[in-house]
Protein backbone atom coordinates (compact mmCIF):
# COMPACT_ATOMS: atom_id res chain seq x y z
CA UNK A 1 0.00 0.00 0.00
CA UNK A 2 1.16 3.54 -0.53
CA UNK A 3 2.02 6.29 1.97
CA UNK A 4 -0.98 8.27 0.46
CA UNK A 5 -3.18 5.23 1.42
CA UNK A 6 -1.35 4.76 4.67
CA UNK A 7 -1.93 7.97 5.04
CA UNK A 8 -5.68 8.67 4.49
CA UNK A 9 -6.35 4.88 6.39
CA UNK A 10 -5.28 6.45 9.67
CA UNK A 11 -6.60 9.89 8.87
CA UNK A 12 -9.73 8.51 7.82
CA UNK A 13 -10.51 5.03 9.42
CA UNK A 14 -14.09 4.84 9.09
CA UNK A 15 -14.58 5.99 5.40
CA UNK A 16 -11.51 3.88 3.83
CA UNK A 17 -12.78 0.91 5.79
CA UNK A 18 -16.27 1.29 3.48
CA UNK A 19 -14.00 1.58 1.11
CA UNK A 20 -11.89 -1.36 2.02
CA UNK A 21 -14.40 -3.76 2.27
CA UNK A 22 -16.51 -3.18 -0.80
CA UNK A 23 -13.38 -4.18 -2.84
CA UNK A 24 -12.89 -7.21 -0.60
CA UNK A 25 -16.83 -8.03 -1.29
CA UNK A 26 -17.04 -7.08 -4.84
CA UNK A 27 -14.24 -9.58 -5.29
CA UNK A 28 -15.72 -12.04 -2.92
CA UNK A 29 -16.39 -14.77 -5.69
CA UNK A 30 -13.47 -14.71 -7.89
CA UNK A 31 -10.67 -16.68 -7.32
CA UNK A 32 -7.08 -14.41 -6.83
CA UNK A 33 -5.86 -15.38 -10.27
CA UNK A 34 -9.11 -13.61 -12.09
CA UNK A 35 -9.13 -11.42 -9.68
CA UNK A 36 -5.68 -9.85 -9.58
CA UNK A 37 -4.99 -10.56 -13.34
CA UNK A 38 -8.47 -7.39 -13.69
CA UNK A 39 -6.25 -5.42 -10.97
CA UNK A 40 -3.64 -5.43 -13.74
CA UNK A 41 -5.97 -4.01 -16.13
CA UNK A 42 -7.21 -1.62 -13.74
CA UNK A 43 -3.55 -0.48 -13.18
CA UNK A 44 -2.83 0.20 -16.89
CA UNK A 45 -6.40 1.98 -17.67
CA UNK A 46 -5.57 4.43 -14.58
CA UNK A 47 -1.49 4.18 -15.50
CA UNK A 48 -0.59 3.82 -12.40
CA UNK A 49 2.91 2.08 -12.16
CA UNK A 50 3.45 1.12 -9.14
CA UNK A 51 -0.42 -0.51 -8.99
CA UNK A 52 0.77 -2.39 -11.94
CA UNK A 53 3.98 -3.78 -11.00
CA UNK A 54 2.35 -4.48 -7.57
CA UNK A 55 -0.66 -6.33 -9.13
CA UNK A 56 1.42 -8.09 -12.10
CA UNK A 57 4.05 -9.95 -9.25
CA UNK A 58 0.80 -11.05 -7.19
CA UNK A 59 -1.33 -12.19 -10.51
CA UNK A 60 2.12 -14.37 -11.38
CA UNK A 61 2.68 -15.58 -8.00
CA UNK A 62 -1.62 -16.77 -7.90
CA UNK A 63 -0.44 -18.96 -11.12
CA UNK A 64 -1.17 -16.67 -13.66
CA UNK A 65 0.86 -16.96 -17.13
CA UNK A 66 2.71 -14.49 -18.93
CA UNK A 67 0.25 -15.43 -22.03
CA UNK A 68 -2.80 -14.95 -19.74
CA UNK A 69 -1.30 -11.60 -18.91
CA UNK A 70 -0.58 -10.55 -22.83
CA UNK A 71 -4.12 -11.78 -23.74
CA UNK A 72 -5.82 -10.25 -20.95
CA UNK A 73 -4.01 -6.62 -22.23
CA UNK A 74 -5.04 -7.45 -25.51
CA UNK A 75 -8.73 -8.49 -24.85
CA UNK A 76 -8.88 -5.34 -22.92
CA UNK A 77 -7.85 -3.10 -26.22
CA UNK A 78 -11.24 -1.57 -26.59
CA UNK A 79 -11.08 0.06 -22.94
CA UNK A 80 -7.30 0.46 -23.23
CA UNK A 81 -6.62 0.99 -26.51
CA UNK A 82 -3.05 0.89 -28.00
CA UNK A 83 -1.28 3.79 -26.27
CA UNK A 84 -1.64 2.27 -22.60
CA UNK A 85 -0.63 -1.49 -23.88
CA UNK A 86 2.29 -0.14 -25.07
CA UNK A 87 2.93 2.01 -21.78
CA UNK A 88 2.15 -1.62 -19.77
CA UNK A 89 4.61 -3.35 -22.45
CA UNK A 90 7.33 -1.08 -21.61
CA UNK A 91 6.82 -1.36 -17.91
CA UNK A 92 6.92 -5.04 -18.08
CA UNK A 93 9.78 -5.38 -20.33
CA UNK A 94 11.64 -3.11 -17.67
CA UNK A 95 10.54 -5.72 -14.93
CA UNK A 96 12.51 -8.40 -16.72
CA UNK A 97 10.48 -11.04 -14.91
CA UNK A 98 11.53 -14.53 -15.75
CA UNK A 99 7.72 -15.52 -16.92
CA UNK A 100 7.87 -12.95 -19.67
CA UNK A 101 11.38 -14.35 -21.11
CA UNK A 102 11.07 -16.96 -23.99
CA UNK A 103 10.61 -19.65 -22.63
CA UNK A 104 8.05 -18.02 -20.11
CA UNK A 105 6.30 -17.04 -23.58
CA UNK A 106 7.01 -20.61 -25.17
CA UNK A 107 9.76 -19.58 -27.59
CA UNK A 108 12.86 -20.67 -28.20
CA UNK A 109 15.88 -19.06 -25.78
CA UNK A 110 19.29 -18.10 -25.97
CA UNK A 111 22.26 -19.78 -25.14
CA UNK A 112 25.01 -17.96 -22.67
CA UNK A 113 28.27 -18.63 -21.78
CA UNK A 114 28.28 -18.45 -17.84
CA UNK A 115 32.00 -19.90 -17.19
CA UNK A 116 34.57 -22.20 -17.36
CA UNK A 117 33.78 -26.28 -16.84
CA UNK A 118 35.66 -26.96 -13.38
CA UNK A 119 36.04 -23.23 -12.19
CA UNK A 120 34.02 -24.48 -9.05
CA UNK A 121 34.03 -27.40 -6.65
CA UNK A 122 31.27 -29.07 -6.43
CA UNK A 123 29.55 -28.56 -3.72
CA UNK A 124 30.21 -24.69 -4.22
CA UNK A 125 27.86 -22.16 -5.19
CA UNK A 126 28.65 -18.65 -6.85
CA UNK A 127 26.63 -15.70 -8.10
CA UNK A 128 27.87 -14.67 -10.96
CA UNK A 129 26.78 -11.89 -13.75
CA UNK A 130 26.43 -13.15 -17.29
CA UNK A 131 24.92 -10.78 -20.39
CA UNK A 132 23.54 -8.39 -17.74
CA UNK A 133 21.75 -11.64 -15.66
CA UNK A 134 22.78 -12.20 -12.43
CA UNK A 135 22.58 -16.05 -11.55
CA UNK A 136 23.58 -18.38 -8.52
CA UNK A 137 25.53 -21.42 -9.80
CA UNK A 138 25.51 -24.43 -7.85
CA UNK A 139 27.58 -27.44 -8.47
CA UNK A 140 26.69 -31.02 -7.76
CA UNK A 141 28.38 -34.22 -8.45
CA UNK A 142 26.38 -34.68 -11.49
CA UNK A 143 25.85 -30.67 -13.11
CA UNK A 144 25.50 -27.71 -12.95
CA UNK A 145 22.13 -25.89 -11.17
CA UNK A 146 21.63 -22.49 -12.73
CA UNK A 147 19.64 -20.07 -11.09
CA UNK A 148 17.55 -16.37 -11.59
CA UNK A 149 19.54 -14.36 -8.99
CA UNK A 150 16.35 -12.83 -8.16
CA UNK A 151 13.44 -13.18 -5.80
CA UNK A 152 9.90 -14.81 -7.19
CA UNK A 153 8.31 -12.62 -4.39
CA UNK A 154 9.18 -9.28 -5.72
CA UNK A 155 11.93 -9.76 -8.01
CA UNK A 156 14.33 -8.46 -5.86
CA UNK A 157 18.58 -8.87 -6.70
CA UNK A 158 19.42 -11.11 -4.35
CA UNK A 159 23.16 -10.73 -3.42
CA UNK A 160 25.90 -13.04 -2.90
CA UNK A 161 26.07 -11.75 1.23
CA UNK A 162 22.87 -13.46 1.41
CA UNK A 163 24.19 -16.65 0.91
CA UNK A 164 24.62 -18.86 4.04
CA UNK A 165 26.16 -22.07 3.64
CA UNK A 166 23.07 -23.68 1.60
CA UNK A 167 20.20 -21.50 2.66
CA UNK A 168 20.01 -18.09 0.37
CA UNK A 169 17.60 -15.53 2.30
CA UNK A 170 16.24 -12.48 0.13
CA UNK A 171 17.02 -9.28 2.41
CA UNK A 172 13.67 -7.63 1.28
CA UNK A 173 11.64 -9.78 2.70
CA UNK A 174 13.38 -12.74 3.89
CA UNK A 175 12.01 -15.58 1.70
CA UNK A 176 14.62 -18.14 1.86
CA UNK A 177 15.59 -21.28 -0.39
CA UNK A 178 17.80 -24.10 -0.50
CA UNK A 179 20.23 -23.20 -2.76
CA UNK A 180 21.22 -26.86 -4.11
CA UNK A 181 17.26 -27.52 -5.10
CA UNK A 182 15.43 -23.97 -5.96
CA UNK A 183 13.26 -24.96 -3.12
CA UNK A 184 11.73 -21.69 -1.21
CA UNK A 185 12.09 -23.32 2.71
CA UNK A 186 10.85 -19.80 4.49
CA UNK A 187 8.13 -16.85 4.05
CA UNK A 188 6.83 -18.23 0.95
CA UNK A 189 6.03 -20.84 -1.44
CA UNK A 190 7.70 -20.55 -5.20
CA UNK A 191 10.60 -21.85 -5.86
CA UNK A 192 13.90 -20.08 -7.38
CA UNK A 193 13.45 -19.51 -11.13
CA UNK A 194 15.67 -22.21 -12.91
CA UNK A 195 17.33 -22.01 -15.90
CA UNK A 196 18.43 -24.65 -18.27
CA UNK A 197 22.36 -25.55 -18.48
CA UNK A 198 24.43 -27.73 -20.18
CA UNK A 199 28.19 -28.32 -20.47
CA UNK A 200 29.77 -27.87 -24.26
CA UNK A 201 33.10 -27.18 -25.67
CA UNK A 202 34.65 -27.03 -21.60
CA UNK A 203 32.09 -23.81 -21.06
CA UNK A 204 28.87 -23.78 -18.76
CA UNK A 205 26.15 -23.03 -20.98
CA UNK A 206 22.67 -21.55 -19.68
CA UNK A 207 19.52 -20.79 -21.76
CA UNK A 208 16.87 -17.92 -21.32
Amino acid sequence: MSDALNFLVKARPDAMGHYFKFLKEAGRHLDPKTRNLISVITKVHAQTERGLRQYLSRALREGCTATEVLDALLMAFPALGLAKIVWAADIIIAMDLPEFQAEGLGLEGQWHDVMADGAMAVGETQRVDCDGRGLFVHRTADEYRVYDSRCPHQTTDIPQLALQGTRLTCPKHEWAFDIVTGACVAKGSTPLKRWASKVEGGRLLACW
